[in-house]
């Protein structure tokens, strides 16, 4: 475990490693990034010893018993408490892997999964150069030995597979291409907005049912979900006969 480092002091209050992390965190992801150097981070030490700065006036100055402080935090701790009760009923709300199981089972019609294909490819400049590769394509280099040479997208590492992916994932250009090809088939240039692409169809799969496995974790938090909600209206429900509610007419 890291040492939390104390990075200054204000009127005896410490500010630490943590509390700069802990600040960090609070920001957006791009703000937080530029905040990472040296530099940025005693910037973080200086805003938070100026907080505490101004906390230290406002305990000195008996700010927190001011009614108008005192009635926002009420409505915080309110604003908290209707959270912390609505998470505690979602707790209550449990399913079991038989329950997502037997769901499955009963509508799987409804978890179709897409035609897809697994295809390859190289990236090039121009039609020219397309060309040129498909030639030595034809006169005996492997299709995988061409990506890696003269691809020029990262998936040239992987003799230019690409995996499977489904109808609406690729540019129409490329993908009326991949779904036309049969199953070894190598296509001639394709263009499209990245440049010129020589496809090579490695697998096909129909539209068919999607296996448990395959959906099991997605389907338990669907569950889940749908549980919660039901569980949250019951008791809204519930609710309204323990308390008075009357609704204005506007």
């Amino acid at each position: 475990m890291s040492e939390n480092k104390i990075l200054a002091t204000v009127n005896g209050k410490n500010i630490t490693q943590d509390d700069v992390e802990m600040m960090l965190q609070r920001l957006d992801p791009k703000r937080a990034a530029q905040l990472r150097s040296a530099e940025g981070q005693q910037r973080v030490v200086e805003e938070l010893i100026t907080q505490q700065l101004f906390l230290a006036d406002a305990i000195d100055t008996n700010l927190e018993n001011d009614e108008e402080f005192q009635n926002e935090m009420l409505k915080i701790k309110y604003d908290v408490l209707i959270q912390y009760a609505i998470r505690k009923l979602m707790q209550t709300v449990a399913v079991t892997p038989d329950e997502v199981k037997d769901y499955y089972e009963q509508h799987k019609e409804r978890f179709i999964g897409p035609e897809s294909v697994r295809a390859s490819h190289i990236l090039v400049d121009d039609e020219a150069t397309a060309n040129d590769v498909l030639v030595k394509i034809n006169e005996g280099m492997t299709f995988e030995e061409a990506a890696n040479t003269y691809s020029k997208c990262s998936s040239e590492q992987n003799g230019g597979d690409l995996g499977f992916f489904p109808r609406g994932q690729m540019v129409p250009e490329f993908e009326n291409v991949a779904f036309a090809l049969e199953v070894n088939e190598t296509s001639k240039p394709v263009k499209t907005q990245f440049g010129y692409h020589i496809i090579k169809l490695i697998d096909k799969k129909e539209a068919q049912p999607s296996t448990f496995e395959e959906i099991e974790a997605k389907l338990t938090q669907q569950i889940t979900e749908m549980k919660q909600s039901e569980v949250y209206q019951q008791k809204s429900q519930a609710l309204k006969t323990k308390f008075p509610v009357e609704l204005l007419a506007r």
